[in-house]
Order: C-alpha cells, then structure tokens, then sequence
C-alpha cells in the first residue's frame, strides 16, 4: 500500500508514518492475537463525520474482550484519538483501521504475560470492491472453503488470525477469475462473503443470514436492515440456502470497505437480468444518502469532526 498519510496514533503517541513499527516477536504476528475494526469518515455538508463510530470502537473493546484483551485506553480516548488523527493528517474522506493486538513478550502460545498494545491508521481508500462494482454489481462464486465455526474460534469477534479464512477464499475467487467469494457455514447455510454481509432479495422480501450461520454482526449490516425496514421492505434474519442464491431476484453484499455492492452473478448464473435490482438500487442510495449527511432521519449516526481551514486546505 502506498503512504496514505503523515501520521498513525500508536500508545497513545502520534507517530510518522514510516516510523510506525512493531517488533518481531510481536504475539500477533507469530499467533493472530488481535483484533481490529473497518471504520470510515465521510466529508458531509457540516464536515467530516465518522459514520457509527461509537458503535465501531463498541465492538472493538468487545472483540477484545472476547480474546482476554484488556485495552490500555478508554473507548472515549480511542475515539478521541480518531478524531484527532483525522484532523492532523487533514483527511475529509478516510477509512480508519484501529488495531488491538498482543505485544512482544513471552514466546509461545499462552498470550496473557504478552502487553496488549493499539494503534490507530487512517488513509484515504475508494470503495473495496470498486466503484464500478458498486454501480454495475461484481460477480461471485461460493468457495470451497467454509467459514471457521463457533466450534472453534469467536466469529462474532473481528479477530486478525481468523482472517486467514478469508484469505483463503478470497485468493481462491481471485484466481478462479471473480471479484468475491462467499462463504457458506459448516452445516452448507450461507454465511457471508470474504469481508462483507450477505442480503438475498426474492419477491419483495429480504433476507439475511444470522447468527446461526456464524456470521461477524456487522454495523453495516445493521444499519442497511434498518433502512430497508424504513423503505417498507421487510427484512427476515434466518438461514440461507445456497440453491437461493441461484433463484434470488437481488442480492447484494454489505460492508465498511464495500459499502452496499450488488452481486450481478453467482458461481456463473447471472442474478436475474445480471444488473442491480430495484430494490438493492433504493436501499444502495438510502444508505448513501445516510454516509454522506444527507439524510436528517440518519443524522444520529455521524460522529461529526471539526477540521481547522488550514489543516484540510489542499
């Protein structure tokens, strides 16, 4: 990845860039024993604003909890040091990544003697899957991979080491020639894609797949059922089949980095007519409205920041 910006906030110290750097033996790099939340800022008509940041730094601590990770700072001083790297590095529109993980300690497995450390990096990224596969709606394909059980990690946890499920999916999509893959549960349910929910639209009605499929809880997720309930369409959280992907009118997938993307085929099978539906289309332009200030309904949801004149100028 290229510089995105002057500053990252590590221990509760703002430090270059270049000079942001952890050890060797740091725990989570042998291990992946951390955690780490997808966050964006969004530059509204009064401002930039943080879209449902409390709520972010919410599951953070959660996450970190689940994993016995005391975090050495505050929610409100995470926050704060959000904002204020935002402003320092005079960004209007970023993605932020805050990362809770386990230090350079004592070798070996047994994680607890290890220091739990935080960083905070923010830098501009369009949208993960693209632009033009937000408009038009990329193509997918279920991997062969499953996704990691409850059985055997926390995966209502956004935890660093659980992403090599992921990983695994996404290399195996890429290569087979698709944007994204999704990932059924252990039982063969549908669980989500490689980073992102998962929505099926068949005759009006929606649904999405819950906890019960293992899936991470996400706040996009959250926010989009919210939204689509307030459009009159109701939403079902309940198992999905895989043979529903083949026979939905809509689907799209929910996320911080993808935002709302439609799926325009699967495995090969165009979705429909093979171009984004009503449906997603409305609540697509809803949730963009909510990103981006433009809707007073969702205004509870911006964490708004004040940018001094001189550190946002070109």
């Amino acid at each position: 990845m290229e510089k995105g910006a002057d500053l990252i906030w590590m221990n509760g110290e703002l430090v270059a860039w270049e000079d942001a750097k952890i050890h060797v033996l740091t725990h989570a790099l042998h291990y992946g024993t951390g955690v780490f939340e997808g966050v964006r800022a969004y530059e509204t008509d009064k401002g930039t604003a943080i879209f449902r940041h409390s709520d972010h730094v919410d599951r953070l601590f959660k996450s970190a909890e689940m994993y016995f990770m005391e975090v050495p700072f505050s929610k409100a001083e995470v926050a704060a040091a959000t904002r204020e790297l935002i402003v320092r590095n005079g960004l209007r529109s970023c993605y932020i990544r805050p990362v809770v993980y386990r230090g350079a300690g004592q070798m070996g497995l047994y994680p607890l003697n290890s220091p739990v450390e935080i960083f905070i990096a923010a830098w501009e990224w369009g949208a993960y899957l693209g632009d033009e596969g937000k408009a038009k709606g990329v193509r997918a394909k279920v991997s062969s991979w499953r996704r990691l059980p409850s059985s055997a990690v926390i995966p209502a946890a956004k935890a660093t080491g659980q992403y090599l499920n992921s990983v695994l999916a996404k290399i195996e999509a890429d290569k087979a020639g698709y944007e994204e893959g999704i990932l059924l549960d252990d039982r063969g349910m549908v669980c989500e894609g490689t980073g992102e929910n998962l929505f099926i639209v068949k005759e009006g009605r929606i649904a999405t797949p819950g906890w019960s499929a293992d899936i991470l809880g996400g706040i996009t997720r959250t926010s989009v059922i919210q939204i689509a309930e307030d459009l009159g369409y109701p939403v079902e959280v309940r198992d999905v089949a895989r043979g529903e992907l083949y026979l939905a009118d809509e689907i799209f997938m929910t996320g911080t980095a993808a935002e709302l993307t439609p799926i325009r085929e699967i495995d090969d099978h165009p979705v429909a007519d093979g171009k984004p539906g009503e449906i997603t289309l409305q609540v697509q332009q809803a949730f963009e409205d909510a990103l981006h200030g433009r809707s007073a309904r969702y205004a509870e949801w911006l964490d708004l920041i004040e940018i001094p004149a001189q550190a946002s100028a070109p």
